[in-house]
């Protein structure tokens, strides 16, 4: 029997951008988003569907594991972002519909083709993660380390970062990685210098060097907020890990606590948790492993297996779905959303498919290029030793 936390069909508070300073966009009806809010509800699949018929091969829209499914089920193309962005420059389509957040879309155009464009259908489908860690607190953390003579650093950026930060970390001779290959990636990282500079995500980073057997009095916590960090020069110089005081406001909800509660309930349950998690909650999970390992994990079990999965809850949900004859519930039973990826609606995703088969391009990613160039540096360092 599978347990389901039912979601809302749409996000009552998600509002259109106030304004899109963006060269493409052309003002007019069509391009006016408030419409699209009182529009009746049962509408949504058939304009949808009629706007991407249209465009027919010219359009290639991506949907995150975590969108909402009424908006995941128009998708080309489901999965994590790396793989999105990877698929979408793949194909020939001039447009790319990312059903995502902010920096998912910004990597997408960093990895596109010369002739696309991609979008995103709300500016405010922003990552809470990405936004702990500005290009400029990261440069002052570079400068202030280096004056500390904290040096033979390489920086490793996670995928939820910024272009900025991806672009900062290749032009310092790191790379980036995602959660299934942070250990190679950190692995490379310590071939190449004494320390890493471990961005945005710290619990990534922790249960990645954990795993690789460093001991935890070798790691230092970065608070941007702090002078160095909110740490002394003893500190750093003992630590082989700096981990920037970052996290996912999803997976950071997950406590050891729910572990022991879903083991009680639930006798024989295996529990798997995205290496987002605090390292307490890893650590008493049987599988701690990316979206893609927790899908195949699933998928290779067998009827009568029972899981707590621990990650955001539309992909739980959704995994119950497509096996029931398994027992999937989440670790929380408060719900997990992401409500940056929550505010991508159905509304959103046809006035944007809608202006685009007018040959109206509203909310586009851009890239600058110096930035796309240095970024994209340090993604194919990691592509190199995947």
């Amino acid at each position: 029997m599978s347990n389901l936390i039912q979601i809302g069909a749409t996000d009552p508070t998600a509002q259109a951008p106030e304004s899109i300073s963006v060269p493409e966009v052309e003002k007019g009806v069509g391009c006016d988003f408030d419409s699209y809010l009182f529009s009746p509800d049962g509408s949504w699949d058939e304009r949808i569907a009629s706007a991407k018929e249209r465009l027919g091969s010219r359009v290639v829209i991506l949907g995150h594991h975590y969108q909402r499914d009424e908006v995941v089920k128009f998708a080309d193309f489901r999965g994590d972002s790396l793989k999105l962005s990877q698929q979408a420059a793949g194909t020939d389509a001039d447009y790319i519909v990312f059903c995502g957040v902010h920096f998912m879309a910004e990597s997408a155009d960093v990895l596109r083709r010369p002739h696309q464009v991609v979008v995103l259908p709300d500016l405010g489908a922003g990552c809470s993660m990405a936004d702990m860690a500005e290009i400029g607190q990261v440069e002052s953390c570079w400068e202030e380390l280096r004056a500390a003579g904290i040096d033979n650093v390489v920086p490793i950026t996670y995928m939820n970062s910024t272009a900025a930060i991806k672009a900062f970390t290749g032009r310092q001779g790191g790379a980036v990685c995602t959660s299934s290959n942070a250990n190679v990636v950190m692995r490379w990282a310590f071939e190449r210098g004494e320390r890493v500079l471990f961005l945005p995500d710290e619990h990534l980073g922790r249960n990645t060097a954990v795993a690789l057997g460093l001991d935890l009095d070798r790691m230092a916590v970065w608070d941007p907020l702090e002078e160095l960090g909110g740490n002394d020069e003893e500190t750093l110089a003992r630590s082989r890990v700096i981990l920037w005081k970052g996290y996912c406001s999803v997976h950071q909800r997950f406590q050891p606590e729910h572990v022991d509660h879903v083991r009680s309930a639930y006798p024989g349950i295996r529990v798997m948790v995205h290496p987002e998690c605090r390292m307490e909650v890893v650590q008493k999970a049987d599988i701690a492993g990316s979206t893609e390992k927790i899908i195949k994990a699933v998928s290779a079990a067998g009827p009568g297996t029972s899981w707590a999965i621990g990650t955001e809850i539309h992909l739980v949900n959704r995994l119950a779905r497509e096996f029931p004859e398994q027992q999937i519930v989440s670790l929380d039973p408060h719900v997990c959303v992401c409500t940056t990826m929550f505010r991508i609606s159905p509304q959103h995703l046809a006035w944007a498919l809608e202006n685009l088969a007018e040959d109206r391009v509203v909310n586009r990613i851009e890239v600058d290029a110096k930035t796309r160039q240095w970024a994209r540096v340090a993604l194919e360092r990691m592509l190199e030793l995947r």
